[in-house]
Formats: structure tokens, C-alpha cells, sequence
């Protein structure tokens, strides 16, 4: 079974598209479909059904997607570990991350394993935890970063960073001249909410429940997919929310938006790496989780040097 057309496969059924496989693969359309043909004829199964413009697996092509992931892995695997052997480190890391670190956090540190090791290549892609847990299950993803502690006895999570939430409003609200409010107060305000399935809404509703609030008295107004529409909706008076300090940071040294306090509430919100259980990590991934874990280190030793001289963390 040829590996390349097991690559090509497994790219159909990420994106969905024989069109953007095309392009992922750098391959013309025909080419795809000639590859996904020569499969199915070789295994004598339908593997992919397209739905108007949408290519979903069938449950023959759902077996294959997961023995192909596999077999790519070990390929990828023993090609860096023979470079590892000869003193370079090298191939494709795929991580996924949820907004907030996959925006704020990773892309720095990325590059810095990057300049240590120019002949590798990362990808990162950033959607919601849900979706990132469910990629790094099918092995779709290495490894991923989430906002939210997960039930899976698939998945091992490791707290490795943490954010706050707070809650924010346009200057113009009458609460921004305020240092705290109470939390019965968020009742009835328009509030802006993430998407199900986001990190920051888990934690947010897990967090109202601890303190005795029940999420459903929040009035949501709009249901965001991203922490930058969020923000930019608090921009245009939409509503107020609870988002990522890291997000807003830039907007309240400007004055563009305002936090305030809850009252016997703190919204600190871990992030986790994540890894399938009982997977193999690749050459490349340990080297990467290894630098990864360094700079978590720095950064709390930093953060603990700080509460000590009385700065903020």
C-alpha cells in the first residue's frame, strides 16, 4: 500500500475537500481522485462519500483513516529518529492549540524552537478544545494545548500554563468606572458568550457554579466562535464579557476596553497539554515537549519572583 496515497487519503478527510486536499498536496484534483480510486480498487471498499461539496468517510474509510495516521507516524518517526542518529533533528511537528495559547502563547515559543532547529517544520492549528481533543484522538495531531480539563480516558492532560479571565467592558459602560461588581449583578446585562465546546466558556460556566451562579441566568446576546470577536464585540457595545486577560491586555493599557473585578471570584484558568495515551511520541515532538516544559519552568520561577517583590504575576 503506497504511503503517499495514504497521505493524500488522510487529507481528504481532514479537510473535507478533494479540492483542498488538492491544494494541501500540492496535486491537481485528478490526481486526488485518482489516488482515492486506486485505494478503493486495491481494498475493494468505498472509502470517502461526497455530499454536495462535502467528503465525509464511510465506516471502511474511518478504519483506514486510523491505521493510515498510524503507519504515517512510524514512517515520520523513523525518519527522525535515523536524522536524531546522525546529530540532526528534523520533520513535521502537527500540534493543535485552542485560542487563547494557540494565539498568545505557542507562536513565540515555536519560534524559538525554530531558530534552534531551522531544518524542522510546525503546524499549528488553532480551533476550539473540543475539536482539538477529538483531532489529537484520531492522531491527527501530535500533541495540543486546551483551556479546559477534559473527560477522556483516551487523552492524558498535563497543566503546564495558566491565564486569567476577567471581565470586561467598553469605557463607556457604567460599570467601568467601578473596581468590582457582584456577581448577581451580571444578571440581566447583555453578555457576549463563546461558542459550546470553547475552553474559556467551560471555564467560565464551571467557575459561576463553584460561586453559586447559575450560567443560564447570563442574558447572551451573541455567541462568539473566537476570542477576537468576542473582544471586538465588547468594542462595539454588544455586550460585556469574561475573556482572557492576555487578549484584552493591549486594549486596557490603551484605554479601548476596561476590567473590573467580581467580588470573592477569581477566573484562573490553566492550560493543559494534551497527548494521546499510549502513543508513541515522535523524535521531534519529546524534543519539542522538552523545550516547551523549560520555558513553563522559566516562567514560573519568574511569576514567583514577582509575587515575592510584590508585582503582579
Amino acid at each position: 500500500m503506497d504511503i503517499h496515497r495514504l497521505e493524500v487519503f488522510c487529507r481528504v478527510v481532514d479537510l473535507q475537500s478533494f479540492t483542498k486536499a488538492a491544494e494541501a498536496s500540492f496535486l491537481t484534483q485528478p490526481t486526488v481522485s485518482e489516488h482515492i480510486r486506486a485505494l478503493e480498487e486495491a481494498l475493494d471498499e468505498k472509502l470517502v462519500d461526497r455530499l454536495g461539496r462535502e467528503v465525509l468517510p464511510t465506516p471502511a474509510g474511518k478504519i483506514l483513516y486510523r491505521y493510515a495516521r498510524n503507519i504515517i507516524a512510524l514512517r515520520d518517526e523513523a525518519i527522525q529518529a535515523l536524522d536524531r542518529h546522525k546529530g540532526i533533528l528534523s520533520g513535521h511537528l502537527l500540534m493543535g492549540a485552542s485560542t487563547i495559547p494557540g494565539t498568545y502563547i505557542l507562536p513565540g515559543i515555536i519560534g524559538a524552537f525554530k531558530a534552534r532547529y531551522p531544518s524542522i517544520q510546525v503546524t499549528l492549528k488553532i480551533s476550539g478544545s473540543a475539536e482539538v481533543i477529538e483531532k489529537i484522538r484520531e492522531g491527527a495531531l501530535e500533541i495540543g494545548m486546551v483551556g479546559a480539563r477534559w473527560s477522556d480516558r483516551r487523552v492524558l492532560l498535563e497543566e503546564i500554563f495558566s491565564d486569567e479571565l476577567v471581565l470586561t467592558v467598553h469605557p463607556d459602560h457604567p460599570w467601568a468606572g467601578r473596581a468590582s461588581i457582584r456577581l448577581q449583578e451580571l444578571e440581566g446585562e447583555p453578555f457576549i458568550l463563546r461558542e459550546k465546546g470553547s475552553g474559556t466558556r467551560l471555564v467560565m460556566q464551571r467557575m459561576l457554579e463553584a460561586h453559586g451562579f447559575d450560567p443560564a441566568r447570563l442574558n447572551g446576546v451573541a455567541e462568539m466562535g473566537s476570542t477576537e470577536a468576542v473582544r471586538q464585540g465588547i468594542k462595539a457595545r454588544i455586550g460585556v464579557s469574561i475573556i482572557s486577560y492576555q487578549a484584552v491586555a493591549e486594549d486596557v493599557q490603551r484605554g479601548t476596553l476596561v476590567t473590573l473585578a467580581t467580588e470573592g471570584v477569581t477566573f484562573r484558568r490553566p492550560f493543559y497539554l494534551v497527548q494521546r495515551k499510549n502513543r508513541q511520541i515522535s523524535p521531534l515532538g519529546t524534543a519539542f515537549l522538552g523545550f516547551l516544559k523549560t520555558v513553563a519552568g522559566e516562567r514560573c520561577n519568574l511569576a514567583c519572583i514577582q509575587t515575592e517583590e510584590g508585582e503582579a504575576p
